[in-house]
C-alpha cells in the first residue's frame, strides 16, 4: 500500500476541520478595482467605434457658424452644398454625401432641399439632415438631365418633385408623401418646361397623339387642379386647419381619390418611394 504525504492528500469536504477557501479582503478589492478599470478603459473605445460608424446615406454635415434669424445664401461647390455669408464669404455649414454629387438646391421657409445624382432628395436646416426621400426610376434619367426643374415649391409647405413618369408631392415639415400624379400613357412630363402662375404649377406633358389641352397639366399643393376638390389636409399633425362647413345649397364634393389625380386612365397605385 502506498501512503501519501499529508500535504499531498486531497481535502475531504466531509471533514469538519475543512473550510472553503475565502479570498482575503485585499484580494477581493484588487479584483474589483481591476474590473472597474477595464470597464473605464473600454468605454471610450466603444464610444469611438459607435461614432466611427458610417452615417446613413453617407451624410456629412459640418457646421462652422450658427446664425439665427437669417436666411443663408446657398451654392453648390464641387460635391458639396454650402451655406455662406454673402458679405464675408465665410461658410456657415457644408453638407456632403459620400460618393454623391448634388444636382440642384432649393431654399424654402428656412429648409434647404437638395436633389442628388442618385435620385435622393434631402432636407436640412443647417443643424441636422431632417429627412431623405428617393425618387423612383430616376437613376437612369437624372445624370443626363442634370436635375433642372425637378424640385418645385407648391406653397403651403409642399414640395413637388417632377420626373418624366410622375409628379410626387412631399410635405417639407417631415417629408411625408402627400400625393402622386402619374403621366398619361404615352406621355411624359418635362420638368424644365414647368411654369408657375400664382399658386399653380403648369407642367408640360408632351404626347404623340393628343390635343394640346391634354399636353398641359396644372397642379398645386392639393394635387391636380380640378373643380370641387376637397382639401387633403396637408398640414403637419397637430396643425391641421379646420375646413369650413359646406353650403346648404351646394352639393358636397366627390371624395378625393387617386382616380381624380390620375386623369382619365383610372387610379394608379402610389409607389413606395421611401428608402429602406
Amino acid at each position: 500500500m502506498v501512503v501519501l504525504p499529508a500535504e499531498a492528500m486531497p481535502n475531504d469536504p466531509l471533514r469538519p476541520d475543512t473550510a472553503p477557501a475565502v479570498l482575503p479582503a485585499a484580494a477581493r478589492a484588487r479584483r474589483l478595482l481591476t474590473t472597474v478599470a477595464a470597464l473605464v478603459l473600454t468605454a471610450p473605445l466603444l464610444a469611438t467605434a459607435h461614432q466611427s460608424r458610417p452615417a446613413p446615406y453617407g451624410d456629412r454635415l459640418t457646421v462652422h457658424a450658427r446664425v439665427q434669424h437669417s436666411a443663408p445664401h446657398l451654392r453648390i461647390r464641387r460635391a458639396a452644398v454650402e451655406a455662406y455669408d454673402r458679405a464675408t464669404g465665410a461658410v456657415r455649414w457644408r453638407y456632403t454625401r459620400e460618393a454623391r454629387r448634388p444636382l440642384s438646391v432649393l431654399l424654402t421657409r428656412g429648409e434647404v432641399l437638395t436633389l442628388w445624382d442618385d435620385g435622393l432628395v434631402t432636407d436640412t436646416d443647417g443643424t441636422s439632415v431632417r429627412w431623405h426621400r428617393a425618387l423612383p426610376a430616376a437613376a437612369d434619367w437624372l445624370p443626363a438631365h442634370g436635375g433642372t426643374g425637378v424640385l418645385r415649391p407648391l406653397g403651403r409647405g409642399i414640395l413637388a418633385a417632377v420626373t418624366p413618369r410622375r409628379v410626387a408631392a412631399y410635405r417639407t415639415a417631415d417629408g411625408d408623401l402627400r400625393w402622386v400624379l402619374p403621366a398619361r400613357r404615352g406621355c411624359v412630363f418635362r420638368p424644365e418646361r414647368a411654369l408657375r402662375r400664382g399658386g399653380v404649377l403648369l407642367i408640360a406633358q408632351p404626347c404623340a397623339r393628343a390635343a394640346w389641352t391634354a399636353q398641359l397639366v396644372a397642379v398645386d399643393d392639393l394635387g391636380r387642379v380640378t373643380p370641387q376638390r376637397p382639401p387633403l389636409g396637408n398640414a403637419a399633425p397637430g396643425h391641421r386647419p379646420q375646413s369650413p362647413p359646406p353650403s346648404q345649397t351646394e352639393a358636397p364634393p366627390p371624395p378625393h381619390t387617386e382616380a381624380s389625380l390620375a386623369g382619365p386612365e383610372g387610379p394608379h397605385p402610389t409607389p413606395d418611394i421611401t428608402p429602406p
